[in-house]
């Protein structure tokens, strides 16, 4: 006879395992030295993928807004130096806006402070300063943005 009570009554099937005599013994030092094993492994195992902090990279971009005046967005540390041409789309000339020259994107450790600097083009004037400034380089999508604006008072802004 069982000195445990019977379980409540739910409607539910009760399973209970048995053990066979001495079954015990036999399993619990192979399992203990598998565990020992694995957890030795784990312990000595570095995933081949992960890099300190300190080594991960991720790119910083600056964009230029389209305000139709010109000058250079620059760095530091050093790495980027996006220039942007002054453009009058009414001139009677107007070509296509040219792209920004120079290096406009770099690769940055994470974690670095950038602090970036406006510089107009003679006849040009900083409409909107970079921002964010400065920024601490993230893994994954860094931006930053500047608009630069002609003197004669026509920008475009958007």
């Amino acid at each position: 006879m069982s000195t445990h009570p019977l379980p409540p009554a739910t409607g539910e099937p009760v399973v209970t395992a048995r053990r066979r005599a001495g079954a015990r013994s036999a399993w619990r030092p192979v399992m203990a030295a598998t565990l020992l094993a694995a957890a030795a492994a784990l312990g000595t195992a570095a995933p081949v993928h992960a890099l300190p902090a300190a080594t991960q990279r991720a790119t910083v971009s600056a964009w230029i807004s389209d305000g139709w005046g010109g000058g250079t967005v620059t760095s530091n540390p050093a790495g980027i130096n996006c220039h942007t041409t002054a453009w009058d789309p009414y001139a009677e000339d107007a070509q296509p806006q040219p792209n920004p020259s120079g290096p406009c994107e770099a690769s940055f450790p994470v974690g670095t402070t950038i602090t970036f600097t406006a510089t107009p083009d003679p006849g040009s004037n900083v409409n909107f300063p970079p921002d964010p400034n400065p920024l601490t380089v993230r893994a994954g999508y860094n931006a930053v943005w500047a608009m630069f604006c002609p003197n004669d008072g026509l920008c475009m802004s958007y």
